[in-house]
């Protein structure tokens, strides 16, 4: 590959295809040379957007020697063959999650990437977010004490999802863990390190037998417990996501998939306050009580507390989460473009997260159709 231009073959012309890539060709040197898809509207809308003068079989564009680089956004069951070829025929890949359905798949796929000194990356692009960084500083600060527990509640639409649409095809989508769920396991696994699947559920649709919300509860390595539920069931004004941190003096929310803005209660002192700050610039406090004298002994968990206030800290990166999700986009294709033109750069999403968010999806999956 030429360190100074990086040329793009995308598989599956869709429009999130078209979404993804209209972010990764604002990097300096990258285009688009190839498209191959079925020949319906949003494949021909992508190939007028980009120029490119045919959309082409998935053989004739990994034969393609103008292709460095892969990018797949395919439902599914196709990313682990679709993937295997292109590292084969000596192509980078970024692939749009999950990177596979089984684990035994993700790992052959590393195996052959890291064989070949490829890139082989799930879009997980989540930890690229501004609130991943700060709330991940929270937690290192101690400024609320341990992290002890958390949640992520996904109350999504499937107003957008038709009976027969492969979303609910278990075959052909790995199920909600595999499908959604790897986006989650992966930030928390940032924030909280590596954790094992000890329950799951699912609930399936009344009269249809699809599987339409799931749950389940990880223990992390510190012993914080979190739970995760998904469920497919509101219309789309009202489809709505929240992350919660719980703490031993305080609790950090942050709002939507793709986080925009945050919220922290606590009791906290002066130099706790300051810290919180410095982590969350340009938020606004609101100071609900304060306390002076003994009434700043407090105490949690066997532990003496100096508390001198309680307070409301709120973090806006501004209400635009598609905005949001395009500078995430365009963040993790610059990043993995250092990786190809410097070995040496430490890349922040690595195929090590595509696979280990996938085996956290699996083993979830496989609890929850062991329940009853």
């Amino acid at each position: 590959m030429n360190t100074e231009s990086l040329r793009i073959g995308a598989i599956g012309a869709g429009g999130f295809g078209l979404f993804a890539l209209q972010q990764f060709l604002q990097a300096p040197g990258v285009r688009l040379v190839a498209i191959a898809g079925t020949h319906r509207e949003a494949a021909l809308a992508m190939a007028r957007r980009f120029g490119v003068n045919d959309v082409g079989e998935v053989d004739a564009l990994l034969a393609n020697p103008e292709v460095d680089l892969v990018y797949i956004a395919t439902p599914p069951f196709l990313h682990y063959p679709q993937a295997r070829a292109a590292l084969e025929a000596g192509k980078h890949v970024i692939c749009e999650k999950p990177l596979a359905l089984t684990v035994a798949q993700a790992d052959e796929l590393l195996a052959l990437a890291k064989t070949r000194d490829l890139l082989c990356i799930a879009n997980l692009m989540q930890r690229y977010n501004p609130l991943f960084d700060a709330a991940l500083a929270l937690i290192e600060s101690r400024a609320l004490g341990e992290c002890l527990h958390g949640w992520f509640e996904n109350y999504a639409s499937d107003e957008g999802l038709g009976a027969e649409h492969w979303f609910w095809d278990r075959e052909k989508s790995g199920g909600i863990f595999i499908e959604h769920g790897v986006h989650f396991f992966d930030l928390f696994e940032g924030w909280l390190g590596g954790g094992e699947v000890v329950a799951a559920q699912r609930v399936l649709r009344p009269g249809s037998g699809i599987e339409e919300q799931v749950q389940c509860t990880v223990r992390y390595v510190s012993g914080a417990l979190v739970n995760f539920h998904h469920g497919f069931t509101q219309p789309s004004r009202l489809d709505r996501q929240e992350f919660r941190l719980l703490f031993e003096h305080g609790e950090l929310t942050l709002e939507e998939w793709v986080p925009v803005r945050a919220r922290i209660r606590a009791a906290v002192n002066e130099e706790q306050t300051r810290t919180l700050m410095e982590l969350f610039p340009d938020s606004r406090l609101d100071v609900l009580k304060t306390y002076g004298g003994r009434d700043r002994a407090a105490r949690g968990r066997f532990k003496d507390l100096d508390l001198s206030q309680q307070i409301e800290l709120h973090h806006a990166l501004g209400d635009d989460k598609m905005r949001r999700y395009c500078e995430l986009l365009r963040a993790l294709f610059d990043d993995q473009l250092a990786w190809l033109r410097d070995r040496t750069h430490v890349r922040k999403v690595t195929e090590r997260n595509g696979r280990d968010s996938l085996a956290m999806a699996a083993a979830a999956t496989r609890l929850a159709e062991a329940s009853r």
